[in-house]
């Protein structure tokens, strides 16, 4: 899927296979991770153990790498909360820090939400984050979706107590919102 002359994504491939590892699993202290739900523990991978794990990531259609030119940067997925009620939730990550704030999460999670409206039966599509990633909730507020819950001071991270915070956007209102911003 094109965004844009520079701007791809698609499920991941062979050929992403070592960069990706790089990227998400290489490193047991990804600066990445301080941000992606750091209350979660986060696993370095050898190679060898990574590729025991490579095919629940290639070609899946719940995990597309997002390339800028042919460079991997990150990821956009999605999990069931709840598949009989099509309840989703859809996430990103930007691994490589120094593409924060460069302008390429708004219109990744843009194209990844309208693809999940346009292949999956879905009302809506939600994400959550914590009360420290202020980054991921001007995005879902950029996105047009809604401040749906905020569970107060259930995120423990370095001895410090942050907010669950769940996003969320319904179809019609997805359909209705200009994106222009």
């Amino acid at each position: 899927m094109t965004l844009n002359e520079k701007m791809r994504m698609r499920p991941l491939e062979e050929e992403d296979k070592k960069v990706f590892w790089e990227l998400a699993f290489k490193d047991a202290n990804p600066e990445w991770k301080k941000w992606d739900a750091p209350y979660y523990t986060h696993e370095a991978l050898s190679y060898e153990s990574f590729l025991d794990k490579w095919p629940h990531y290639e070609k899946q259609e719940d995990l597309f790498g997002m390339f800028v030119g042919e460079k991997l940067i990150g990821t956009v997925s999605f999990y069931w909360e709840h598949q009989p009620s099509n309840w989703l939730e859809a996430g990103i990550i930007i691994y490589d820090s120094t593409l924060w704030n460069e302008g390429y999460g708004t219109p990744f999670l843009k194209a990844w939400i309208t693809h999940l409206f346009d292949t999956l039966p879905l009302v809506r599509v939600g994400f959550t984050t914590w009360s420290g990633n202020k980054r991921m909730m001007r995005l879902g507020e950029k996105l047009g979706m809604t401040l749906e819950a905020r569970l107060r001071k259930c995120r423990l991270y370095q001895d410090t107590y942050y907010d669950s915070i769940r996003y969320g956007v319904l179809r019609e209102e997805w359909l209705g919102f200009s994106h222009d911003r």
